[in-house]
């Protein structure tokens, strides 16, 4: 327990210093990108390959893309159906603001430090499915919901989904595992430094990136959505770690990653469908600070 209280509290600091740092003029609101896109196509990608690179791929496992895609289709669901008195907006705006897991800039590092690569892996494939409706699926749906004109082809969202470097190295690495090919060790080495300092920077990131903005007639929305949210996500913690039918290890892991806050990309498509950006934001900064409580506790118990 104490280790586990460390490190959770050596990831909230690391948050904290972004965020004072920023405060402080050290980091600028543009620096964001810029480690955002360190994270997402250099070093979460080499961690990506660190891991896979020690692991055999069981191909039970692929069912995990299939609940990363189920977990997400489940919240955009009770969205809707939580707004149905409500305005086409409003229900677009739950649908966006309540799915999708903050896999690769948040889960990760958490997985990174407390479980063994096959935990990583299994991360990795639930994540698969995951974005495949946090790149566009989920935005498609909103946006046809909201009343939106220009509704993306699966052509446009085949095109986003593979230009993400992350999902690429899932699916590279998951057919090398499947077919058991090895890289050069030069390459896995390579991998192993660069991905090593993924979980700081990423943490970093989240700190630099972390506003909230809200005013107060908004609250009951907000928090209306955040109860939901996370009673869905602890029911699904619950019946993953003592329901679903694999070992301890990606029990674990599954439970964890249900936690997971709201997908880092909902506040820019709230905004391409013209809903409320601010309180977009505001939902997905306290989805956060409640997934470090929510993980951690998680990490407690379970490990």
């Amino acid at each position: 327990m104490a280790v586990v209280l460390a490190k959770a509290a050596a990831f909230v600091a690391i948050i904290c210093m972004g965020y004072l740092l920023k405060k402080a003029g050290f980091f600028h609101a543009n620096d964001f990108y810029l480690i955002s896109r360190i994270v997402l196509k250099i070093t979460l990608p080499a961690a990506i390959v660190s891991n896979f690179s020690r692991i055999s791929i069981d191909y039970s496992l692929l069912i995990l893309c299939v609940i990363g895609l189920i977990c997400n289709i489940v919240t955009i669901i009770v969205g809707y159906l939580m707004n149905l008195s409500r305005s086409r907006k409003d229900k677009a705006f739950a649908m966006l603001n309540m799915s999708g897991y903050n896999i690769g800039n948040f889960t990760m590092p958490f997985v990174q430090s407390f479980l063994s690569p096959v935990g990583f892996a299994a991360t990795s494939l639930f994540d698969a499915g995951n974005a495949v409706m946090c790149t566009g699926l989920t935005y498609s749906l909103a946006s046809t919901v909201a009343g939106e004109d220009e509704v993306p082809s699966i052509k446009s969202m085949l095109k986003k989904l593979f230009s993400s470097v992350p999902f690429d190295a899932y699916i590279i690495m998951t057919v090398l595992g499947i077919f058991s090919i090895k890289l050069p060790s030069v390459v896995i080495d390579f991998a192993d430094t660069v991905g090593g300092a993924n979980a700081f920077l990423a943490l970093l990131m989240l700190g630099i990136g972390f506003e909230i903005n809200m005013e107060k007639e908004k609250l009951k929305d907000i928090v209306k959505i955040l109860i939901t949210r996370y009673a869905i996500a602890i029911a699904m913690a619950v019946g993953f770690y003592f329901l679903a039918p694999f070992n301890q290890e990606i029990r674990q892991t599954l439970a964890i990653v249900s936690l997971g806050p709201v997908s880092s990309a909902a506040p820019a498509f709230t905004g391409a469908i013209k809903g409320d950006i601010e309180m977009a934001s505001a939902v997905n900064s306290l989805s956060i600070i409640i997934s470090i409580a929510a993980i951690t506790i998680a990490l407690i118990v379970l490990l």
